[in-house]
């Protein structure tokens, strides 16, 4: 008893100051409590991080849309009303040009698949107007070149956009495939809100910089000639012929199979839909 007496500090009563020591530290329960609360607010929290981040990519790539399309704009006002050349198109066996749709006939030219620098994009047509290459890289395709077929490197991609068809692309003097319908000047557009320019492409899927779509009825029609993207939420990014920009919402989440795929059955009103924003025929 003195010795308790001998230890204690003065003036605060014994029984208080045990209550002191005993309440210094937390008791397993509490701490477990503690844990329990923080997983709680985190998995409250985390959801909402995530979606302001898909928020946030898909509005940077829809402001790169509208970019681009401002550039295809301003070359139409620059040229006569001549739409930028939309008329490389690559061979999917090969990854090469096809014979007589050269570099020089297209908005930009090179393989997004292997190009490890900007050069292709900065020699395009468009380059001149914004010379930022990032706006033709999507901040959602998190793909990389590849420096052989099927070997990835650790470089990322330059583009993740196609021009449509539509657009003077195909069609042309120079194209065998003259069957499928496109606008060669900007006042030929008469429902510019209807008719889609740049699409956000699937990358397993992208090589030149056309997004072709066969017309409805045609020989070709349920072929996928390009697959668009998937990465925005089930959805992709397609900016029009007068400016605007939009994120579409599939129906059925778009899986890369191989180039030039069938379209599903359960895939037809979204490949519908694409049909109905290119020009339908020549008249």
């Amino acid at each position: 008893m003195r010795e308790q007496r001998a230890n204690r500090k003065p003036g605060a009563p014994f029984a208080l100051q045990r209550r002191v020591r005993r309440g210094a530290a937390f008791t397993l329960t509490e701490l477990l409590v503690v844990i329990a609360i923080i997983a709680l607010l985190a998995s409250l929290l985390l959801p909402a991080l995530a979606r302001g981040k898909r928020h946030a990519l898909n509005t940077a790539c829809l402001n790169n849309l509208k970019q681009l399309t401002l550039c295809w704009t301003m070359y139409a006002h620059d040229h006569n009303d001549t739409l930028p050349p939309n008329n490389s198109v690559y061979d999917i066996d090969t990854g090469q040009p096809i014979p007589g749709l050269e570099l020089d006939q297209t908005w930009c030219p090179g393989n997004t698949r292997t190009d490890t620098t900007t050069a292709n994009i900065e020699k395009g047509y468009l380059f001149r107007y914004n010379r930022s290459a990032a706006i033709y890289h999507c901040p959602a395709d998190r793909s990389v070149v590849e420096l052989r077929p099927g070997v990835p490197s650790t470089i990322p991609r330059t583009r993740s956009y196609n021009l449509s068809q539509s657009l003077n692309g195909l069609g042309g003097p120079y194209s065998g495939l003259w069957w499928i319908p496109s606008y060669q000047r900007l006042t030929q557009i008469q429902r510019p809100a209807d008719i889609f320019a740049f699409i956000d492409v699937h990358e397993e899927g992208i090589l030149d910089a056309l997004f072709g779509i066969p017309p409805p009825g045609s020989h070709w029609d349920g072929i996928w000639f390009d697959l668009p993207a998937n990465r925005h939420n089930q959805g992709a990014s397609l900016s029009f012929a007068d400016g605007h920009v939009q994120r579409w919402k599939w129906g059925v989440p778009k899986i890369f199979r191989e180039l030039g795929q069938s379209v599903l059955p359960q895939e037809f009103p979204d490949y519908r839909r694409l049909q109905s924003a290119v020009r339908q025929n020549w008249d």
